[in-house]
């Protein structure tokens, strides 16, 4: 019966506690919640979702065209960079 309490008590310690964590694995995890100091971006040609709405459009019609917007503005854009 002790081994049996103990085995329950050393359960809830887990549960309300959790696994204990050595040195290290805290200071990862502090590492991994810094937010990176810089951002990397790349510039495209293309834009993604401009092509990807024009090959849907060669195929299907859409109901309600709620790309058209976003289309006429990567077009005026890519006028003006031509």
């Amino acid at each position: 019966m002790n081994e049996k309490d103990d085995l329950e008590r050393q359960i809830s310690e887990l549960l309300i506690d959790g696994e204990m964590m050595n040195q290290e694995d805290l200071q990862e995890q502090g590492r991994r919640m810094i937010p990176p100091k810089y951002e990397i971006r790349i510039q495209t040609t293309l834009d993604p979702i401009v092509e990807e709405t024009r090959k849907y459009r060669e195929i299907a019609e859409e109901i309600d065209d709620r790309y058209d917007s976003y289309l006429e503005k990567a077009d005026r854009n890519n006028t003006k960079m031509n």
